[in-house]
Formats: structure tokens, C-alpha cells, sequence
């Protein structure tokens, strides 16, 4: 993945600006058939909403209570596809539900609805139907919970991935296809010829360099940037949603919710070694770029978690934190979480499209959509090609074969086998390119942070295969470091040294850096007030 600012100096079929899912999608799409496509990111990829959601490819189970029975079918068709299309890039995940005595949702009404999830998902064999556990067997999955009043409970399946390495090989499989993607090239502003949209002058962060894009058709996937755009701005409803990183629970399952405080679902979700507990869902008016973890978002997290726990969390355990802001339809509903997560796409009456709402487990087939709109325009008459493609990164043949002789040759370099099984998650069949460093250099399959599972090779490889620009877009979203481990500034310092030479570096150059991610809100701990503490 190389970045070449200079190429967007071009005429292209279609502009897309914003590299998130939607962007990532829509590029690859395009380009799949056989669009001349540019792909511009004002930041890294997936930078904002796109690395801030739950990690998972779901249909969502509460939107059953809505009625949101479209929404939910659509989804899981599209979790059925991935699974098929990625099982490197999402894998099945169990959830289970508690019942309480007392609670708000009975064993008959999570009864129903279950099976009603696993019609809408078709029943398929992975991640595999509901069951239903007696007290003593839950208790057994989760011996964490609160034993006090748990009558019994549910399991089910559902699927999980890591959403900036999602948005980064659906980016790589774009530019294999000859597609220009270049990240933290910022719109300057869209050209209008006759009133019509047609292209735009767009600047590179990294030079201060501009370039004029000329181009067929454009599409804004812009996500939260498009609701303080006037144009677009009536579209749009933000809402910002928060997570928390703690550390693990005894289990490799995850948990489904109820916040005793408000009724919201959230869940505990096993994540690298570590749990992520979220989300929120509060409306959001402030400024765009501004979005922070607040201490009212932990507080309210812990809260929700400890109704639930044996030995609640406090504000010492907190890890780390981010928050995203989801663009969603504008709507009446006085909740954020009443609103539909579904998606639309508008056209301006310069002729520029926005893509507005939806969800990163089915922006597949919306990207599908916006492309089948700007072939219409241009009277292009090409089918969608991504349904049930393998995935860019997809190894080969059987996967199961695969994943086992993979595994083999990390053990055989020194790779410890939590390490090997997230290297196969996050490369696929890259992984191969990454082994010739630790034959090479064997002390490259040491861990960078003693209790999570990412290697010193895969730090290196990221530097020079993944068009990373700065030391945040290494260890927050190449690798989350930044999430799951506290990252004091010897730390960081430490890993900019390591990836000097290869981004050609010098000693002013990774001073600054480390003081970027340093002063960055979700490189530090989420609330000032927790390390005044202890």
C-alpha cells in the first residue's frame, strides 16, 4: 500500500471523500467495476467512526424491540456473506444474556426473540442458533456475574472483527484494483462547473501540496464532517457513543446487557486480551472534531457494569477509552437510541451524493447502492461484483488447513499462539509476507507490550506495508496499543524508535510524534480525576 499524492492530479470516473467503511467500500466496489476511482482521507484511515464502534458484524438483537425487522434481516445477510467472504477478518463470537429475577426481559420474551434472530440470520451453523442455560451452567460460562437473583440464561451467536484493519484491506484491495487512495489529503472545497459538481481541490496534509481532482462523479462519505456541512447538515443526527477498555474477564465470551439506570444495551466484549465495555448513545452538538471521553461516560459505564459484577470496576481498572460519533437520519425520536440505524443516500442539487447513517456491517450493501447510482449516471450498466467476493486478503483454499499450517510456521519462528492467531486475523494471507522478518531477525517475534498479543514484526511491517504517516496511526489503529495498554511517553518513544529508519525518521521527527500522540485525549487516560486517585 503506497501513498502517491501526486497521482489525484488526474480526471477519475468517480471521487470519493472520506476512508471510512463507506468510503472503503465504495472505492472498492467501484473499482471492482472498472471505475477510474480516487479515494481521499482527511485523516488516516478509518480514523473516526469507522475505528470507534463495538468490533462487531451483527444484526443487532435489540432492534428487534423496535420492530426494525428490515434493518436486522439486512444485517445478518450480510454477517452470513463475511463470515464466508473474511473468516480472517470476522470470526463467531458468543453472547449470553442473563436473566434475573426481576428483570426486565423474561426467559419467554428473550425466548422468542432469539428465535426470532436466528430465522431473521437464516440459521446458519456458525456462529450457530440460541440455547437456553439453567442457573448452574451459566454461572459456569460467567462465574463473574452477580449470583444473587440469576434465574438462568441465554446464549447466542453473532460475529466480531477489528473495524480499522476491516476499512484498511477493503483500501488495499481497492488500490490493487488501481484505484488512487490517499490518506490525510483533506478537501479543500468542491468545483462546480454550471452548477454541477465536478471534482474538488483537495490538500495534502503531509506537503501542503494541492491537487485539482477532476472527476465524472463524487460522493461525500464524509460521515460525521457532513452534518456541519449546510448542505448535508439537515440530514444528519449525531450521536456519540463511548467505550472503555478493562481488563479481561475469565471468558471468551461476550455479554448483552440492560443498563438498570435508562434500559440502553450494552455490552462486555473480550477484545485482544482485554474488555471492551460500551456503548453510549447520547445526542451530540458539539464540535466535530472535538469528541472526547467524558467523566460522565466512564462513570456511567462502570455503573452499568457493576449492576452485573461480582467485584465491580472502579476508575482505577480503566484501561483506556474512545468515543465516535454516529451519523444517523434525522429524526423526531427524543432518544438517539430510538432512531433507525439504517441507511440513506441524498443528492445535493449540485449533484453531489451523501451517504448518511448506517452501519458498518451492512455498508457493503449500501457502498453497492452508491455505486449502482453513479453508474446509472453515467450509463454504465455493470452489477455489483462484492456479494459473496473473497475478501482481498482472504488466504486461498480451505481456511481451517490454512489457519493450522500458519499457526505451525509462527510457533516454529518463536511467535507465542495468542500472537499467531492475531497475526491471522489482522494480515490474512499477508502473514506470509511478514515471516521473512523474523527469520532475519528472530527477535522480532517478541511481544511489544508483555500482555497483549501484537509482535515487534508486525510493528515493522505495518511501517512499511500500510501507508502509516505518523506513530498514531501505528499504534491506535495498524494495532490498538493505544486502547489496550497505557502508553507513557519512554513507551512511546521507545516504538517510534523502532520505525524510525523504516518511515525515515530522525530524532527531531520522532520527538515529534511522540508528543502528538501524547497529547492526544485517547492516548491519555480517559478521565484526569482516575490518575489524580492513586
Amino acid at each position: 500500500m503506497k501513498r502517491d499524492f501526486s497521482a489525484l492530479q488526474d480526471s477519475f470516473d468517480l471521487l470519493i471523500c472520506g476512508g471510512g467503511i463507506y468510503g472503503a467500500w465504495t472505492a472498492y466496489d467501484a473499482a471492482l467495476r472498472g471505475l477510474k476511482v480516487a479515494l481521499v482521507e482527511r485523516g488516516d484511515w478509518g480514523s473516526a467512526t469507522s475505528s470507534a464502534s463495538s468490533k462487531l458484524i451483527h444484526g443487532g438483537l435489540r432492534y428487534l424491540e423496535t420492530f426494525d425487522f428490515k434493518l436486522v434481516r439486512k444485517a445478518l445477510k450480510e454477517r452470513r456473506s463475511l463470515l464466508q467472504a473474511a473468516p480472517h477478518r470476522v470470526w463467531p463470537l458468543r453472547f449470553g444474556v442473563p436473566v434475573y429475577a426481576g428483570g426486565d426481559h423474561g426467559s419467554w420474551k428473550l425466548k422468542v426473540g432469539l428465535t426470532l434472530y436466528d430465522m431473521l440470520g437464516g440459521f446458519p451453523e456458525e456462529p450457530g442458533p440460541h440455547r437456553f442455560l439453567k442457573t448452574a451452567a451459566f454461572r459456569k460460562s460467567f462465574p463473574f456475574l452477580k449470583r444473587a437473583g440469576l434465574k438462568s440464561g441465554f446464549t447466542y451467536g453473532d460475529t466480531q472483527t477489528d473495524d480499522a484493519r476491516l476499512v484498511l484491506e477493503l483500501v488495499g484491495g481497492a488500490l490493487d484494483l488501481g484505484a488512487v487512495c490517499v490518506n490525510y489529503a483533506e478537501l479543500v472545497e468542491w468545483n462546480l462547473e454550471n452548477g454541477h459538481v465536478a471534482g474538488a481541490t483537495v490538500e495534502d496534509r503531509a506537503s501542503g501540496a494541492r491537487a485539482n481532482v477532476k472527476a465524472r462523479e463524487c460522493v461525500s462519505t464524509a460521515g460525521q464532517w457532513s452534518a456541519a456541512i449546510p448542505e448535508a447538515g439537515p440530514w444528519c443526527r449525531l450521536s456519540k457513543g463511548v467505550h472503555l477498555v478493562l481488563p479481561a474477564l475469565p471468558t471468551r465470551e461476550a455479554l448483552l446487557l440492560t443498563a438498570e439506570s435508562d434500559g440502553r444495551v450494552f455490552f462486555l466484549i473480550p477484545w485482544y486480551g482485554r474488555t471492551l465495555v460500551g456503548t453510549t448513545d447520547t445526542d451530540y452538538r458539539g464540535a466535530v472534531d472535538g469528541v472526547t471521553v467524558e467523566a460522565a461516560d466512564v462513570d456511567y459505564l462502570l455503573a452499568a457494569a457493576g449492576t452485573y459484577l461480582e467485584t465491580p470496576w472502579t476508575r482505577r481498572d480503566v484501561v483506556g477509552a474512545f468515543a465516535g460519533l454516529r451519523v444517523m437520519k434525522q429524526s423526531t425520536a427524543a432518544s438517539p437510541s430510538d432512531v433507525s440505524r439504517d441507511w440513506e443516500l441524498k443528492t445535493a442539487p449540485s449533484g453531489l451524493r451523501y451517504s448518511i447513517g448506517g452501519k458498518i456491517t451492512s455498508a457493503r450493501e449500501d457502498a453497492a447502492s452508491i455505486v449502482d447510482a453513479v453508474c446509472a449516471a453515467m450509463g454504465v450498466k455493470r452489477p455489483c461484483p462484492t456479494r459473496d467476493r473473497d475478501f482481498p486478503w482472504r488466504p486461498p483454499g480451505n481456511f481451517a488447513a490454512w489457519s493450522r499450517e500458519m499457526r505451525t510456521r509462527a510457533q516454529s519462528l518463536g511467535i507465542d499462539a495468542e500472537s499467531a492467531e492475531g497475526l491471522l486475523r489482522r494480515h490474512g494471507s499477508r502473514i506470509a509476507r511478514l515471516f521473512p522478518l523474523i527469520e532475519e531477525a528472530p527477535g522480532l517475534a517478541g511481544r511489544l507490550v508483555p500482555d497483549l498479543p501484537f509482535i515487534e514484526a508486525d510493528l515493522l511491517f505495518c511501517a512499511r506495508e500500510e501507508m502509516a504517516l505518523h506513530l498514531s496511526d501505528l499504534v491506535r489503529r495498524r494495532m490498538p496499543l493505544s486502547i489496550l495498554a497505557r502508553l507513557d511517553s519512554e513507551h512511546l518513544h521507545r516504538l517510534a524508535d523502532r520505525i524510525a529508519p523504516t518511515l525515515g525518521w530522525d530524532a527531531a521527527r520522532v520527538a515529534r510524534e511522540v508528543q502528538a500522540c501524547a497529547d492526544r485525549p485517547d492516548f491519555s487516560h480517559p478521565d484526569p480525576a482516575i490518575e489524580n486517585e492513586g
